[in-house]
């Protein structure tokens, strides 16, 4: 398929506070198909939260090349291609759950009906619909999160980019979400999602394929193709081929560590 997101020969490095130079990232080459859900995993410092920056053209790589939608990052994002769902939910405590989703709607000037038809949808395909004149402060850290991805995605993009948005959240609950996202994205047709996470089990459930990132500087060190049905649920994680996946990628990430000390 053609990717919808292309990474060629791609570097960082940048100064850090004592003016040490840090190599990030070494030779990316990485192609991203519309509609796939990919997991990027490593160990901490690996690069994989400054890669998805990258894409989101929040940072600026040092060498290489990426094109999102068949343009540069910076276009992409002005463009609004991709929406980005941060680690904490970043919800405005002093506006309400639905004035939270109507926010990007809001900077880009849409009519205030059409704002609000749009946020409610989105409200409605997160299940929080009950929720819309509630606070932050009085849902949950499930829930605040489930805002943030309506809010990702009340202006339509094609692309979710998404850094470890339930690494703060209980076993339980971060499996809820797991199961919430799926269902979310399914139901989504060609909605793309690059998912940052530090959980092999995580990786394993969400994905299509996982990207395997080595210590620093951050590499490619392997690409996982997980083969299971879809749709996924609480069986999925009883199945063999869970098993032997999540053997492989614990595998995969002790064999990177093991070679770079």
């Amino acid at each position: 398929m053609t990717a919808i997101i292309s990474i060629q020969h791609l570097n960082k490095t940048y100064r850090s506070k004592d003016g040490a130079s840090v190599h990030a990232l070494d030779d990316i080459n990485l192609d991203i198909a519309r509609g796939e859900f990919v997991s990027l995993i490593g160990p901490s410092g690996c690069g994989k939260s400054t890669l998805l920056r990258i894409i989101a053209d929040l940072i600026q790589p040092s060498g290489g090349a990426i094109t999102v939608n068949g343009k540069p990052a910076k276009k992409a994002r002005t463009d609004r291609d991709y929406g980005f769902v941060f680690q904490a939910p970043t919800l405005y405590d002093w506006r309400t759950v639905l004035k939270n989703v109507e926010l990007p709607l809001e900077i880009m000037k849409h009519h205030k009906a059409e704002r609000e038809a749009r946020a409610r949808a989105m409200l409605q395909l997160v299940e929080l619909s009950e929720f819309a004149d509630k606070y932050p402060w009085q849902l949950s850290g499930g829930m605040q999160q489930r805002v943030s991805i309506a809010r990702a995605l009340a202006f339509q993009p094609g692309i979710l980019l998404m850094d470890e948005p339930f690494g703060a959240l209980d076993e339980m609950t971060r499996e809820r979400m797991n199961n919430e996202l799926l269902r979310i994205w399914s139901s989504l047709p060609d909605m793309t999602v690059i998912f940052v996470t530090h959980s092999i089990s995580e990786a394993v459930y969400l994905s299509d394929r996982v990207v395997v990132m080595s210590p620093r500087p951050g590499r490619i060190a392997e690409i996982i193709d997980i083969d299971m049905p879809r749709p996924r649920g609480t069986e999925t994680r009883d199945l063999d081929a869970f098993f032997h996946y999540s053997s492989h990628l614990r595998h995969s990430l002790r064999e990177g560590i093991a070679q770079h000390e």
